[in-house]
């Protein structure tokens, strides 16, 4: 639990060009989180500024970690404060921003050591990442301990 940082001007462009008010936002951010999924109960979003704060209880440190990183991966969204309980914890990910020349088998062989395990990586961004080649420079990943 913490606060996560985020590159505000990337990610899902998911409040149009006018600057809505904070409760539209946080209704559009749940919405945006709630189309992957995810395992989580009593989820609450709230924004300020561009500070999002995301409440519920996770079925797992995998679902917590992947609705804060739906959550982050947000234009506009620089930080998300995570207030989410694991019903079993377990142990955390490591996050990675990517940057411009970065894929999948790059990360993996900067945190396994081993190109080849970019599949590990990819399964643990899944669903917000549909193939491995589509990152892109700004995004938030999860990097899961090899044991996930």
């Amino acid at each position: 639990m913490g606060l996560i940082s985020f590159l505000k001007n990337a990610g899902a462009s998911i409040f149009g060009s006018s600057e809505a008010d904070k409760a539209e936002e946080a209704a559009k951010i749940k919405a945006h989180v709630e189309q992957f999924g995810l395992g989580i109960e009593d989820f609450k979003v709230t924004v300020v500024e561009d500070k999002v704060t995301l409440e519920g209880i996770a079925s797992s440190q995998a679902e917590r970690e992947k609705v804060i990183m739906a959550a982050g991966n947000v234009e506009g969204v620089a930080t998300v404060e995570d207030l989410i309980t694991v019903e079993v914890p377990e142990p955390e990910a490591q996050w990675h921003t990517v940057e411009k020349g970065d894929s999948l088998s790059k990360i993996s062989k900067q945190y396994y050591d081993d190109y080849m395990k970019y599949p590990v990586i990819f399964e643990a961004n899944k669903p917000m990442l549909s193939d491995p080649d589509k990152i892109y420079p700004g995004q938030v990943l999860r990097i899961p301990p090899l044991s996930e």
